[in-house]
């Protein structure tokens, strides 16, 4: 147990290296799939309702009747479920420009972590990758606050919906609420390369 303790306590700079190459990971995935029709459509919800991000669609703020006649946000009217590819929901995105959106989202999520990534090399660059993620990370965990869709909504069925609303995360919420440990990795790695950066006694 000794011996797993004193390598523990001495491998926290690998370990640190370990969550830049982890961050990378997520964000090159992540933002290399924003490429497909599924992911760009995915992420509607979030930015079609955020006050910091909904000026890079078309359709942000309009209203129509869904089936039942009730007056509701029109991009709940064109989702594809993961899966399902409806053209009349294609044209809406595109319309909307989703999928130009999606494009560009998707180059500064691989940018910021091929930079966190570079920054086991290179501090001043991993310094700005992670001061990037955590901006990233804060503006996503806004999306709890202003994305009806992160909690489970009242549907009822045969029985009345026992768990609506906050704190009850949906899938979609359950995806956000991950980014505190992006958030808080972001913190550690920025910490990191500030003190390479004192200690090489470089300058921005």
């Amino acid at each position: 147990m000794e011996k797993i303790v004193n390598m523990l306590a001495t491998s926290q700079n690998s370990f640190i290296n370990f969550a830049r190459i982890a961050i990378f990971i997520v964000m090159a995935w992540i933002g290399g799939l924003k490429v497909y029709q599924y992911e760009a459509d995915g992420v509607v919800p979030f930015v079609i309702n955020s006050p910091f991000m909904n000026f890079f669609y078309h359709n942000t703020g309009k209203y129509a009747e869904d089936k039942n006649g009730k007056l509701v946000p029109e991009y709940q009217l064109f989702k594809n479920p993961e899966g399902l590819m409806v053209k009349k929901n294609m044209s809406w995105h595109q319309q909307n420009g989703t999928y130009t959106f999606a494009y560009l989202l998707g180059f500064v999520i691989v940018v910021i972590g091929s930079m966190t990534l570079l920054g086991i090399w290179f501090p001043k660059i991993g310094l700005w990758g992670a001061i990037f993620t955590i901006g990233m990370s804060i503006v996503t965990l806004t999306f709890l606050i202003t994305t009806p869709e992160t909690f489970v909504p009242k549907l009822d069925g045969d029985f009345p919906s026992p768990n609506v609303g906050f704190p009850y995360l949906s899938a979609a919420g359950r995806l956000v609420i991950k980014d505190v440990i992006m958030l808080a990795t972001g913190m550690l790695i920025a910490s990191d390369s500030a003190k390479r950066i004192l200690a090489n006694k470089s300058t921005f």
